[in-house]
């Protein structure tokens, strides 16, 4: 393949890879007839390979030097020029594992552990993770934008927020601790994230419950992503919400519940030590009986009232909340 159209596979400029194939030896391992070298199937894979060290916070050398450790070329690779600035923001991550390329799958370090994309076809998760990845550290929002519209069109919310969003998100928010410098790529991709969730959920003219699904976050809570890919999933199942992205004070929280009069109540907590269980008990008073969940990692699951369900990932609070409200799920024809 020429270079242009490496690039453009790998969603860097060519630029990019000439700097890598001067600097560190990643080039082309042949040369063809013409004036123009190709990159060899080999070739590609060590580009994917320092792609992926790259997306688990490596500096360019770093990456350089695994690729060429996992993937040798035939001959020694040209030794590194001096210590460069890293293209790109900085990130502290753990140290690559030698047994992460079985060459098929995409690592990504969080805080609770490693997170795996397995890769499968040429287009599958893996990749299209990485070009995400990749448009988001380089400030790209036409491109960010583009990529959440295609997969949310191609695989729908569910699939591309577990196998996509999700992963993206936790692994750039994991590389500032305490430390905001490069934050801002975070930040784009979240909004783009936000933006692309409210154009897939669609406004629903006739829809499966007769009352609705309160979605609401604990007051204090500021990570609402995952209620508004919750409200997305639902109506894609027909199932009609009633979202409060903004956290609202618990006496207004509890007048929405009782104006509302919603069939299933679904607080959501992020962060552990700002929700309090005793919310449930002041939201639920009056004659409207709504069914309680607890959502999100910031839930103490045994101090949780008798009456409140605590729900698990997005795919399980999506079937969950389903069956509890219709029952055994209804397949459109």
């Amino acid at each position: 393949m020429p270079v242009a159209s490496v690039a453009r596979r790998l969603g860097v400029a060519p630029s990019t890879l000439r700097t890598w194939d001067r600097r560190y030896g990643l080039g082309p391992s042949r040369h063809t007839d013409g004036r123009h070298r190709r990159y060899g199937p080999a070739d590609i894979g060590r580009l994917e390979l320092m792609q992926r060290a790259l997306l688990r916070g490596a500096s360019t050398a770093e990456a350089a030097r695994y690729a060429l450790e996992q993937m040798p070329k035939s001959g020694p690779p040209p030794p590194p020029e001096s210590p460069q600035p890293a293209e790109g923001p900085r990130f502290a991550v753990q140290a690559l594992n030698p047994e992460t390329v079985a060459q098929t799958a995409l690592r990504i370090g969080t805080p609770d552990g490693e997170l795996v994309l397995p890769a499968g076809e040429r287009d599958g998760p893996s990749r299209q993770a990485r070009r995400l990845s990749t448009a988001a550290l380089a400030m790209d929002v036409g491109a960010v934008q583009r990529m959440l519209a295609e997969l949310i069109a191609r695989a729908g919310v569910l699939d591309a927020w577990e196998g996509v969003i999700q992963p993206v998100l936790t692994a750039l928010g994991a590389r500032w601790r305490g430390n905001r410098a490069g934050a801002e790529v975070e930040y784009l991709l979240a909004e783009c994230v936000f933006a692309a969730l409210i154009r897939a959920t669609p406004v629903l003219s006739e829809a499966r419950n007769h009352r609705p699904v309160l979605l609401g976050c604990v007051p204090e809570e500021r990570e609402s992503l995952p209620l508004y890919a919750l409200a997305a999933c639902l109506a894609e199942r027909r199932i009609g919400t009633q979202l409060f992205g903004v956290p609202l004070p618990a006496e207004v929280l509890a007048v929405a519940v009782r104006r509302s009069a919603p069939a299933a109540v679904v607080l959501w907590a992020q962060r552990p030590g700002v929700a309090d269980v005793r919310l449930f008990d002041r939201i639920a008073r009056g004659r409207q009986r709504s069914r309680m969940f607890a959502a999100g990692p910031g839930w103490d699951e045994p101090a949780l009232p008798g009456k409140v369900e605590l729900l698990g990932d997005l795919r399980n609070s999506v079937e969950r909340v389903e069956y509890v409200l219709l029952g055994a799920r209804r397949i459109s024809r």
